[in-house]
Formats: structure tokens, sequence, C-alpha cells
């Protein structure tokens, strides 16, 4: 197995701008240039180097890896936020899982099994966080769809 097969952009000899701007890309991938872009624009001196960190490593380092797909660390993911209670971090994780390809009813799959090793308020609350998700994307969607979000119930 090939280094690249191996270890994503972290290659021997790499670059810390390679790393970065291969982080960048995944990033860009799996959260949306929308929210990619507000994190860069609300980066300061006091933060700037931890965006540069988290694109770096997280996203460089660990996202690019070929080792699972993306679904699988989108549920990696989804788990670690509700065992550790990170509510927005969970909201933004779920619809990077959407992005990644994981379907609702997966997602709701997850999260039963987060029931179980993580504790039912846990999941309790990752079931709300999800929720709210899905019902913040149906209403952009109606949105920019047209749709009536409040159709009228047959007579």
């Amino acid at each position: 197995m090939s280094g690249a097969e191996r270890h994503g952009v972290v290659q021997p000899g790499a670059t810390s701008q390679e790393i970065y701007d291969g982080g960048m890309l995944v990033r860009r991938e799996v959260l949306g240039d929308a929210h990619v872009d507000r994190a860069n624009a609300n980066k300061d001196g006091f933060t700037e180097d931890f965006q540069d960190m988290i694109t770096r490593i997280a996203w460089g380092g660990i996202w690019t890896r070929p080792g699972l797909p993306r679904q699988m660390r989108s549920a990696v993911t989804i788990t670690a936020m509700v065992a550790h209670g990170h509510w927005e971090e969970l909201a933004m994780h779920i619809r990077a899982a959407l992005r990644n390809g994981l379907s609702r009813d997966e997602i709701k799959e997850i999260l039963l099994q987060t029931a179980i090793y993580c504790g039912v308020p846990s999941a309790n609350t990752a079931f709300k966080t999800a929720q709210q998700v899905f019902r913040e994307m149906d209403s952009t969607h109606a949105e920019a769809t047209g749709a009536d979000t409040n159709p009228t119930p047959p007579n």
C-alpha cells in the first residue's frame, strides 16, 4: 500500500501548505462553502491559529485518510458529539453527514445506538437537535423552491 493510499494528504515531504490545502478542500466538501467562509470571516488574531490547526490536523490529517469512507467518519463524529454533549457541533455534523451521503434514517439509527452507549438523556437531546436541523433544512429548501410550508389540508 502506497503512502497516498495510507495517509491521505499527509505524505512524507508534504508541505504544511499542501496539508492545509488538502484539509481545506475536504472541509469545504464536508461542511459546505458557506460554513467554512463564515468560520474564516470570523477568525481574528486570537482564533486564527486554531482555525489553521483544525484545517491542517483534523481535515488534512484525518478526514483525507482513505481508511474509512466519509459516511463512517460522519457516524463516528456524530457519536463523539453526542457522547460529549457538543450540541452545536452535533448540528453542524448532522448537516455534514447528509452532505456525505448518510440518510436521515441512518442518522436516526446512529442516534438510537448512542442511546445505548452514551445514555438516553444525551440521545434525547441529540434527537431534538437533529429534528431542528431537519426542520431548518426543510424550511430553507421549501423557501428556495417556492413550496408551501403550510399546505391547506384536504376537506
